[in-house]
């Protein structure tokens, strides 16, 4: 259901063109029925003579209510541009035709109205003017059409021009639907409408959904399309939503409805500017309003070039917004109350230096309206990101296949330089511990300040590395001992043989921390309690001692059947009932 926006000067005739256009009256203020004068946004909707249903959005044209114009073009398909062939082209008419241009809206017609109250030679003067003023905008060349609402002359055509438009439309995008709300308010028995038009997207009645900013859950209760109930909201279509969970007083014109978890907010992002033709200068000392979506927000704006078009900019905004790569917008200085420029979002999340900025301008540029391009180049841009994170920021973009390692993605050239930062990392752990079998997973992902999932996936497909029970070891580590080691060993290896089944303790023997480790892992040696450490073939015979004991036996009992005195027989039994030999029944034990 496409949406035809109007655009023009104040009292050309865009309402009452719409109520010929549709028998509907687009005015629903009492002020503005009294004053003959838009003020804020107007919708109805009427069928084309093919069957389409198309939906209409009439704006303010007076410059005060510019504000409330700009709120209602983003979602426009077609545009209605409304000269009246007495006034001829006017400010707004400059204004509205510029904010189209910067909004890239190439599909339009042009109504000339009133050519009743003029002759038919000033009404082709007043074509041959809109003409020119067209010329280089978006809408040049846009079919030219004399009408006369109260009466009825040239709607026909009007119709049969607009419909030509509406059919030459693409199919609608099949995205991440978002819903810029432009009303709100409390039905009794209902609770809370918000009304928008839907991009990118179906929503359906019991979808769960979020309202920013702020992030408030919901979920829809009840769909309308021009006051009909459907179960299912279609995009490119005006949208009456029925919320619970959620109250009036948390919406208002800006705020965006979405899909939960399906968009995340951002405070500070990377454009791409143009100026509108009658600018001569842009710079960052004026007070501006982004305008986007439905809503307008104070920003501030800094220039990283000259400002020749399309040129990058950082803008910060006030609260953070759910905006993604290819997000349209119009800037517009306050001081001056004048649209001054419009442009694309290109990255949501940009790095905070201009110059690394600067880089993803022209590869963004490239990408845009491709999702999948634009994940894959916001993904170059930042090394390493979230899979989720990803989408959110280009609208449902995955980058390539092979860069994504679990619920991360890594950029091929950043997957280089990090595999070889841990491949040196392991490297120097061997040298700093050549006793140790290799460095934690956990720990390596410390050295790096990277996610321990990550470093693992990275892990498992680096040839140089191998990981064995969560610890990484390089693929042509070989360790062991030294000489040195192997001496130190022989000597309290002799000492413990001789020693038989009532060994020194283990800070008697002489060995090292690291040495112990390595020659427990090497079965070498058996630690029973902190400082009491056995030969594997003493500590069997001492097994052998226990489970010949028949019945539940006390430490005294096993004592006496090992030779052993108290200060051996309680950790070696503790031991015991450690690895499952024996289980403990109060004082005495029995064997399993």
């Amino acid at each position: 259901m496409p949406v035809i926006g109007t655009a023009g000067h104040v009292d050309h005739g865009k309402s009452t063109l719409v109520l010929a256009l549709t028998g509907r009256d687009p005015d629903r203020w009492r002020e503005e029925k009294e004053r003959g004068l838009t003020i804020d946004l107007g919708f109805a909707w009427t069928t084309l003579p093919d069957g389409t249903e198309v939906s209409f959005v009439d704006v303010p044209g007076h410059e005060r209510f510019m504000k409330n114009m700009l709120a209602g073009v983003e979602a426009v398909d077609v545009a209605l541009l409304v000269v009246a062939a007495d006034e001829g082209w006017m400010p707004q008419s400059e204004e509205h035709a510029a904010v189209l241009d910067l909004l890239d809206v190439e599909r339009g017609v042009v109504a000339l109205t009133k050519v009743d109250r003029v002759d038919a030679e000033l009404a082709e003067l007043a074509a041959l003017e809109v003409e020119e003023r067209l010329e280089g905008l978006s809408l040049a060349g846009s079919p030219i059409v004399p009408v006369a609402a109260p009466t009825g002359a040239g709607i026909e055509r009007l119709t049969e021009a607009l419909a030509a438009k509406v059919a030459s439309l693409p199919p609608s995008p099949e995205g991440r639907p978002r819903l810029w709300i432009d009303r709100a308010f409390s039905v009794a028995g209902a609770g809370t409408v918000v009304t928008g038009t839907l991009l990118d997207g179906s929503l359906r009645v019991g979808d769960q959904v979020t309202l920013w900013p702020g992030g408030h859950p919901a979920r829809i209760r009840g769909l309308h399309t021009h006051e009909r109930p459907v179960e299912v909201a279609e995009p490119r279509r005006r949208v009456a939503v029925n919320l619970t969970g959620i109250s009036r007083s948390d919406v208002e014109r800006g705020s965006m409805l979405g899909l939960a978890d399906h968009w995340e907010v951002t405070d500070r992002v990377l454009v791409s500017l143009r100026t509108a033709r009658y600018v001569t200068e842009l710079t960052a000392r004026g007070a501006y309003h982004l305008h986007v979506g439905s809503g307008a927000h104070p920003v501030r704006l800094r220039l990283l070039d000259e400002p020749t078009p399309p040129f990058p900019a950082l803008v910060e905004l006030p609260r953070p917004l759910p905006l993604r790569t290819g997000d349209r917008f119009v800037l517009r200085e306050v001081g001056r109350r004048t649209v001054v420029a419009g442009g694309r979002i290109l990255d949501p999340s940009p790095p905070r230096r201009g110059r690394d900025a600067r880089r993803g301008v022209r590869p963004l540029l490239d990408a845009l309206d491709r999702p999948d391009r634009v994940a894959e180049v916001l993904l170059d841009l930042r090394g390493i990101d979230r899979l989720e994170r990803l989408e959110r920021h280009s609208g449902g973009g995955r980058p390539p296949a092979g860069t994504v390692l679990g619920a991360t993605a890594v950029a091929p050239a950043r997957r280089r330089e990090v595999s070889a930062a841990l491949v040196e990392r392991v490297r120097r752990h061997h040298e700093e511990h050549p006793l140790r079998p290799g460095i934690s997973t956990a720990e390596l992902a410390g050295t790096v300040g990277l996610d321990p999932d990550l470093v693992a996936e990275l892990v498992a497909r680096c040839e140089e590395l191998v990981v064995d029970g969560g610890i990484v070891a390089a693929a042509d580590f070989a360790g062991g001992m030294s000489d040195a080691d192997e001496a130190r060993w022989e000597e309290a290896a002799a000492r413990l043989r001789e020693a038989g089944r009532t060994p020194p303790r283990l800070s008697e023997l002489g060995l090292d921390t690291e040495l112990v480790h390595a020659l427990e892992r090497r079965g070498s040696l058996v630690r029973v309690a902190p400082d009491l450490v056995y030969l594997p073939e003493v500590l069997d015979e001492l097994v052998d001692v226990i489970r010949r004991l028949d019945g539940p036996f006390t430490v005294s009992e096993f004592r006496e059947a090992a030779s052993v005195s108290r200060k051996y027989a309680v950790p070696l039994l503790e031991w015991a009932d450690r690895h499952g030999i024996t289980v403990r029944m109060g004082d005495r034990r029995r064997v399993r």
